[in-house]
């Protein structure tokens, strides 16, 4: 087979996956708002962190959408397997069926479904769904394609959405005031110091909102910094840093100056900054 043969294998088998988790995505998007409708129970997880039926059955919804695929999975809300399996694994899924559970709760409508595809360390696929909105965010980063559509009902066909949605980019140009985005519920002291010596340098606009969200903001040039100087996990940023890559925005350790990586032994995730490549701080 010739290189050219063998990359557009590569590349098709690359987009079929991107379909399967979109359609995963909004199926897991018409669940989540079906509980988001009801009267629906809180539990506390042993981190602390809020866990509803919405978490429970959009993850369901996933997994029989990508186990078939023979890739395997790392979901916020599955079993996590043993590192000693894991460093095997050339790519996997980074699943969180539910992000923002926090805004579920408060029911402010800024949650979203993050499915990401890693290959080596790295995000090579990422879909974002908001439920409520019906946006969808998805990218190819191999091919430096993101895109964005908001869906007349969580029942629209794939071959609609790959034909309908527009491609993002973000901010190209000097913002007057810089629009930094931050969490809406993970705020902190680290965080509020860099604003602080970022305003000291230029006028800044901050824009709150909760889950990966603040990463599709980055990248559709809504915003244009995005520091996180709080806890997170791989689930919570393996989808946003696929859509942010995909458009040339970086998302950046601020332990090791470099991108994010993925499945590590430690499925925690340093401290970070994500911006273009013109404007680190």
């Amino acid at each position: 087979m010739t290189i050219f043969l063998q990359n557009f294998a590569i590349q098709m088998k690359i987009n079929k996956n991107l379909e399967i988790a979109i359609e995963a995505s909004i199926d897991a998007g018409k669940v989540v708002i079906e509980v988001y409708d009801t009267e629906f129970k809180v539990e506390i997880k042993g981190d602390k962190s809020p866990l509803t039926e919405a978490d429970k059955r959009a993850n369901d919804i996933i997994n029989s959408f990508l186990i078939p695929i023979w890739i395997p999975i790392i979901s916020e809300e599955n079993k996590q397997i043993d590192y000693k399996i894991r460093k095997n694994w050339d790519t996997c899924w980074i699943v969180d069926p539910v992000d923002g559970t926090k805004e579920f709760v408060k029911r402010n409508g800024e949650f979203t479904v993050n499915i990401a595809l890693v290959k080596q360390g790295k995000p090579i696929l990422g879909v974002i769904y908001v439920p409520v909105s019906k946006v969808l965010y998805f990218a190819n980063v191999e091919s430096n394609e993101a895109y964005k559509i908001t869906l007349e009902s969580h029942s629209t066909p794939v071959e609609k959405i790959l034909a309908s949605a527009i491609p993002i980019e973000p901010n190209v140009n000097s913002s007057n005031p810089i629009k930094v985005v931050g969490s809406r519920s993970h705020l902190n002291q680290k965080t509020l110091d860099f604003l602080e010596a970022l305003k000291e340098k230029a006028n800044v606009e901050i824009i709150s909102i909760g889950s990966s969200l603040k990463f599709c903001l980055v990248a559709d040039g809504e915003a244009d910094l995005y520091p996180r100087f709080s806890p997170t996990m791989e689930w919570d940023t393996a989808a946003g840093q696929a859509i942010c890559n995909a458009v040339g925005v970086e998302v950046v350790s601020k332990d090791t100056n470099e991108s994010l990586l993925y499945n590590k032994e430690n499925l925690l995730n340093p401290n970070f900054l994500v911006s273009k490549k013109d404007s680190k701080s």
